[in-house]
């Protein structure tokens, strides 16, 4: 019998989201449990940017040079690169601060606010720590992690449900993201209080 795991852009984004809220949960009892919530939260947070800038050809996601490919490809009846690369993290996030966004009527550029960028710069460079791992040993005060991740799902938020360029294909899927993107932000409020009491005591 085969098995296959199907995904989609859609699906990589929440999925991720659902990750984020499991381990924040864990990461209570067991500290080390924040390597996933930042691993899984940088992927939610990656993959919304794909949804809000894919429009209807998915230009906006791509390294520059990809997407100048591609449009040669086009231009000149193909045959199309099928070697496409990802922007990286850091390029997507100015890309939804910029003109990228205008897809639609309705479509609205993300503004951040307070320290909405550090906390996505902070986020991709812990990111990058755990997944370029050198033999080491290395110490991660994670007082401030939960404001990070507030600040994240802040922007996650923006580009779902008020950036007017993700069209969910059902209401079940964003029922689902909705209730992920909920409950990551009541655990990461919940951390976020129990630190603070704990410094403050």
């Amino acid at each position: 019998m085969e098995r296959w795991l199907r995904t989609d852009e859609l699906e990589e984004a929440t999925s991720a989201l659902e990750t984020t809220v499991e381990s924040l949960r864990r990461a209570r009892e067991d500290l080390y449990q924040w390597k996933w919530v930042i691993l899984a939260l940088h992927n939610s947070v990656q993959g919304f940017m794909v949804l809000a800038l894919r429009g209807s050809h998915g230009l906006h996601t791509l390294r520059a040079e990809d997407a100048e490919r591609w449009v040669r490809a086009h231009e000149s009846g193909g045959p199309y690169p099928t070697d496409l690369k990802l922007d990286r993290f850091l390029n997507l996030y100015a890309k939804v601060k910029g003109d990228a966004m205008h897809m639609y009527v309705h479509s609205r550029t993300f503004v951040s606010v307070g320290t909405q960028d550090r906390s996505v710069r902070k986020l991709n460079a812990l990111r990058n720590e755990f997944i370029h791992f050198v033999p080491q040993g290395w110490s991660l005060e994670v007082t401030g992690l939960p404001s990070i991740c507030l600040d994240c799902l802040t922007t996650v938020g923006f580009l779902g449900w008020r950036s007017g360029n993700v069209l969910w294909s059902s209401e079940m899927n964003e029922a689902r993201a909705r209730q992920a993107m909920d409950r990551a932000i009541a655990e990461a409020s919940r951390l976020k209080r129990e630190y603070e009491q704990e410094s403050e005591g």
